[in-house]
């Protein structure tokens, strides 16, 4: 009987003759899959040279010693050596052929004027890689780097990392606890993906970031967990300036301070954090206090005042609301993160500071530029890394861990345990997760309503009527800074033609102007729908606001869309 079988042999490793002699069956076909295995490195002028006459055999060289790992097969050395030490290499050569017959030994010579020289290695080595014919589709490449200075195993490194050679890390050591020429070796793969425990730990520590610049907070919202976890990257790999943009209340201050702390952290940053609301300054004081200034630089400058910028050296300057500042401090700004170096007030002498810039603003800064009130320059180098922020309104599935969150740091402050008794808990969410909860104040207005719940729950426990109590407060103070148009400001006759509008009874029109209002500001009819029949909706088992809506709007042929494209 005839068999065909397919074997995969690496050479040297068997021979192919005792396969032929030994094999219980006819064989028809064999095919040889062998890609030769390559070794790169470079002489050790000090560990190769150990051991004199015969006993050098009996003293681990590591060059030497791979060549008599059983299961460790090379196919060619690629010997590197400065040319001081060309005898060496040809000795070394000459060994390696005797316990490896087999493997071809090829030398090559390089000048190292300083093999301490990092600059000077470097070069030499990629030159090196640059020029050598590699040949990864049929050889396999180990990049040899227990030998050499220091400096020279960086390099190394670095080129495999930079794959200017496309090789895995050989590295070679002497057995422990006996006397061994061979010693043992261990091949790495710069693939850190491929190493679970490695890789695990990466993910911990971004997640670690994460968490860390969100305070903690479980938040659920994607769109800003993704945006955190980009930001957690910027923040570790690059010092350039950041935007921030949002509503106030949003926590820009709060996530330029974790930022910070982040770095901090890391190691990333030595200065401090500086933190400076731009709207607070006004006329000459806003140069003082951004640059300083010397004695005697303006009337009433008895001492000279270190500024802002020189305070952040080597940390972290935040600057709040920086569509404030006039155009001079912002042409003075950009010279002082362009160059590192800005001139304080009433000084011909530059002073350096070098320090990360996080800007904040609620404002549109592009259309700040259009009407002439921000550098378009400055803009260009502070939009690098631009992020918006959403206000709490838009991320209503956040506000039950930020009210979680809200809790604890009270608890933290008093020193006992405060908590909502369960209605009282989900009637507040109710209400805060409604259309009607506007959130003008962000996380401001979150955290002011648990501060005066908390101060006047007794033992620690909010009931009922002290949340209907803060829900009533709420109330009237967005209706008090309710900042949306009134009613005097729409227009029907934008919406329907005046002779339509001219039927309509005032009591009616005054009704329908509210409608448009409403659906004006609501991101879905639905949403429009909740807030209208805020009241009506909590009596019926079931309830289908949006239809009831739209079937108003029908009785003036108007819909949604058409009110939410205006």
């Amino acid at each position: 009987m005839t068999f065909k079988v397919d074997i995969k042999i690496q050479a040297h490793s068997i021979q192919f003759d005792d396969i032929i002699n030994n094999y219980p069956f006819k064989l028809s076909f064999i095919e040889i899959d062998h890609m030769k295995t390559v070794v790169i490195g470079l002489l050790g002028s000090v560990m190769d040279h150990k051991g004199k006459g015969s006993k050098r055999w009996d003293t681990w060289r590591p060059t030497v010693g791979m060549f008599m790992q059983d299961d460790l097969i090379i196919d060619r050395m690629e010997l590197i050596h400065d040319r001081r030490d060309t005898r060496l290499a040809n000795n070394i050569g000459a060994d390696i052929e005797t316990v490896s017959p087999h493997t071809e030994v090829k030398l090559n010579e390089i000048n190292f004027t300083d093999a301490w020289d990092f600059e000077h290695v470097y070069s030499t080595l990629l030159d090196f890689a640059e020029h050598y014919p590699f040949k990864p589709d049929e050889e396999r490449y180990l990049l040899h780097i227990t030998t050499g200075s220091h400096v020279a195993q960086i390099c190394w490194f670095l080129l495999c990392e930079a794959n200017y050679i496309p090789a895995q890390l050989l590295q070679t050591s002497p057995s422990r606890g006996e006397k061994s020429a061979s010693g043992s070796y261990q091949i790495i793969d710069l693939d850190l993906s491929k190493y679970d425990i490695i890789s695990s730990r990466f993910k911990s520590i971004h997640l670690e970031g994460t968490e860390f610049l969100k305070s903690g907070i479980a938040t659920r919202n994607k769109a800003f967990n993704a945006m955190i976890q980009q930001i957690e990257k910027v923040a570790i790999r690059s010092s350039a300036p950041l935007l921030i943009t949002g509503p106030t209340g949003a926590g820009k201050s709060q996530l330029a301070k974790r930022v910070y702390e982040l770095k901090q952290k890391r190691s990333l940053v030595k200065g401090e954090f500086v933190s400076v609301n731009c709207a607070t300054l006004r006329g000459d004081g806003a140069m003082s206090a951004l640059f300083g200034h010397t004695r005697g630089a303006f009337t009433g400058a008895q001492q000279a005042r270190k500024g802002l910028l020189a305070k952040a050296n080597g940390g972290l300057l935040f600057l709040d609301e920086i569509g404030e500042l006039g155009l001079d401090e912002q042409a003075m700004l950009l010279h002082a993160i362009e160059e590192k170096r800005f001139y304080p007030v009433g000084s011909d002498t530059p002073q350096e500071s070098d320090f990360q810039l996080i800007a904040g603003t609620n404002h549109d800064l592009h259309q700040q530029v259009h009407k002439g009130e921000f550098r378009e320059d400055l803009l260009a180098r502070i939009n690098l890394w631009s992020y918006q922020l959403p206000g709490l309104k838009d991320r209503r599935e956040d506000i039950e861990p930020n009210l979680d969150y809200e809790l604890h740091q009270i608890e933290v402050q008093q020193g006992h345990k405060i908590s909502f008794n369960k209605s009282a808990r989900q009637s507040f969410l109710n209400f805060a997760l409604s259309p009607e909860s506007t959130w003008r104040g962000n996380f401001r207005d979150l955290n002011a309503a648990v501060q005066r719940m908390t101060t006047l729950a007794d033992g620690g426990r909010i009931k009922e009527d002290i949340v209907d109590e803060e829900i009533q407060r709420l109330r009237q103070h967005w209706r008090s800074q309710d900042q949306s148009p009134t009613t005097a400001s729409i227009d029907l006759s934008d919406y329907l033609p005046e002779r339509t509008v001219a039927e309509i009874d005032l009591l009616d029109q005054w009704q329908l102007i509210k409608i448009i209002e409403v659906c004006t500001h609501s991101r879905s009819l639905s949403e429009a729908g909740r807030l209208l029949f805020n009241r009506s909706r909590l009596k019926k088992s079931s309830t289908n606001d949006s239809h009831r809506l739209r079937q108003m709007l029908a009785k003036y042929q108007l819909n949604f869309d058409d009110i939410d494209d205006r």
